[in-house]
């Protein structure tokens, strides 16, 4: 959506408006199976066993087929076990993994990205979990197979506190942890729609994507490896993708790492996450992020910064330690993005981690117009509309719907949701009488003189002082 020799923009936005060939004939099979989770596989009725034999038909000719085929019979006739739950899942899973392949691909050549070949994507291999470990995951995968046999509209307090004991056992073991936070989150959501029988709505594609995974996370070795190899060079930042929740937050810092020994820049990530009061909100979050990443320091500052060894994981991700950073020279974004970003590798997910819901591909996009209408939005280049997803745009920073709507240059995510792309905006160049402003959602990331920003933060403080107070005074009673 800019010209070629203009750096980093999506190059051919009718690629992302064209069908791609079989995604919707597999998200019809995926929720088909869905539905059938919905009432249960303890007695599965003639829908239920249409839905689980159309996942066998779709990875029929795979290496996936014959277990997944038994697998299928057993379940449709309501005497499934663990093992033929794993492979339903294990099969549900390589149909969302193609859709999002098959997505990846359609922007690899809209945007003329380069990807790294698989011989640098794949993880070492991991140990299988020693035994006491493996009979956590036995439970785990226990109590999952109760789930499915007993189905979203059979949920009671009873079934979903069977996860308790297991996830109580994990939490001591650190390479646990994510499992069992994976659990206690997935529990903590049943057991508030409970009892499941008079749901209004049901979630059935989130609930059935937490139940596989899950599932599939109790195989032993299937958490994945830690850091696979080190990165040294200049971290250039694109923006900050932020993930609030009421108990928790993430700032995901997407840059451009371009190696101190030369080659390629690669596309990298950073994250750093906290648990929060739900009174924290806005840009007081910072506060509570900014102590455990330096890096948000630079990105307030528009800085890059400089990486010594830096462990990295083979799918981009920087295990970030302060101690191997320091900050760097003025950096701006758009100039990174439109230099950098269509010559940046970009690292291929693992095959447990694809997914539609995963997909978020740092782009540049300019010369569009703003367009507004009933479903909101959308920036419409060469006749093609594209959707913005301003929802996602944090309370913690400057950046603003309108400030979105009033910009000639966007620097943000291409997503994907309910059957098209979307753009999330990270940054935005604006004109403020006449002259050319960015906007960053995470410009107040390393502090901020904003009057707003300020007073946000200022709230925070005062919230996070009431709460240590309090807790000192149970401490002391």
């Amino acid at each position: 959506m800019v010209p070629s020799d203009a750096g980093g923009g999506l190059m051919r936005g009718d690629l992302l408006s064209d069908p791609v060939e079989g995604l919707d004939e597999a998200l019809a099979v995926v929720d088909a199976f869905d539905e059938a989770l919905v009432a249960g596989l303890l007695r599965p009725g003639p829908a239920q066993a249409a839905g689980v034999s159309g996942l066998a038909g779709a990875v029929a000719g795979t290496p996936l087929a014959a277990r997944v085929a038994e697998a299928a019979e057993k379940a449709a006739a309501g005497t499934g076990g663990e093992d033929h739950f794993v492979a339903l899942a294990a099969a549900r899973s390589a149909l969302l993994g193609s859709v999002h392949d098959a997505l990846v691909q359609r922007i690899d050549e809209a945007v003329g990205r380069p990807v790294e070949g698989d011989e640098t994507a794949g993880p070492e291999p991991v140990a299988a979990a020693p035994e006491e470990a493996a009979n956590l995951l036995a439970a785990a995968r226990s109590w999952l197979c109760d789930l499915a046999r007993g189905g979203w509209r059979g949920l009671d307090h009873e079934l979903v506190a069977g996860a308790a004991p297991v996830v109580a056992a994990m939490l001591p073991e650190p390479g646990m942890r994510r499992r069992a936070a994976l659990l206690d989150g997935f529990a903590a959501e049943l057991a508030a729609s409970c009892p499941g029988a008079t749901l209004e709505r049901v979630p059935v594609r989130r609930w059935a994507d937490l139940w596989s995974r899950a599932l599939l996370l109790t195989v032993p070795g299937s958490a994945g490896a830690g850091a696979v190899g080190t990165a040294t060079g200049r971290l250039l930042p694109l923006g900050v993708d932020v993930q609030e929740h009421a108990t928790a937050v993430q700032a995901q810092v997407h840059a451009v790492l371009e190696p101190a020994g030369g080659g390629a820049p690669r596309l990298v990530r950073a994250s750093v996450s906290a648990p929060k009061p739900d009174t924290v909100v806005g840009a007081g979050l910072w506060q509570l992020l900014r102590p455990r990443m330096s890096l948000l320091g630079a990105v307030g500052e528009g800085r890059s910064a400089q990486v010594e060894a830096m462990p990295v994981t083979a799918e981009g991700d920087l295990l970030w330690d302060d101690a191997l950073a320091r900050t760097g020279e003025p950096a701006d974004a758009f100039a990174t993005a439109r230099v950098m970003l269509s010559a940046a590798t970009a690292a291929r997910v693992e095959p447990l981690d694809r997914h539609p819901v995963r997909i978020a591909v740092p782009v540049l996009l300019e010369g569009y117009a703003a367009r507004e209408g009933e479903d909101g939005l959308a920036f419409e280049v060469a006749a093609r509309l594209l959707a913005v997803d301003t929802d996602r745009i944090p309370a913690a920073g400057p950046l603003t719907p309108e400030a979105v709507a009033a910009s000639h240059a966007c620097v943000g995510l291409l997503r994907w949701d309910a059957g098209e792309f979307l753009l999330q905006p990270l940054a935005v160049e604006t004109t403020v009488r006449k002259k050319t402003v960015a906007v960053h959602a995470g410009a107040w990331a390393g502090g901020t003189s904003d009057k707003t920003g300020v007073r946000a933060e200022k709230a925070a403080t005062d919230a996070v002082a009431v709460l240590r107070e309090r807790a000192g005074r149970l401490l002391r009673t």
